[in-house]
């Protein structure tokens, strides 16, 4: 299994981080299939391979993502997508 942890800090308030985050949750359900559920300030998210959770607030956003055996092959270009998207959904606003 492999991990991948990322924490960009964000010039965002709360609330533009969040709709950010929310935006980003739905568009990744999208394309990926993935189950995704806020609990607070965070989105969890899962499917067969994949889970992991997403923080958004104070000024942050991080990412931990668990890849099982088959998507720990593929972990480069998933985090290459994940920064991607990040960039997409908060452009200027997280670095």
């Amino acid at each position: 299994m492999a991990t991948i942890r990322i924490d960009r800090k964000h010039a965002l308030t709360d609330a533009e981080a969040r709709v950010a985050a929310e935006r980003l949750a739905k568009d990744l359900e999208q394309r990926f299939a993935l189950r995704c559920t806020w609990d607070g300030d965070d989105v969890r998210f899962e499917r067969p391979g994949v889970n992991g959770r997403m923080h958004v607030g104070g000024g942050h956003i991080s990412l931990d993502v668990t890849l099982g055996l088959l998507m720990s092959a593929m972990k480069p270009a998933i985090e290459r997508e994940i920064n991607a998207q990040l960039d997409r959904f908060a452009p200027g606003g997280i670095a």
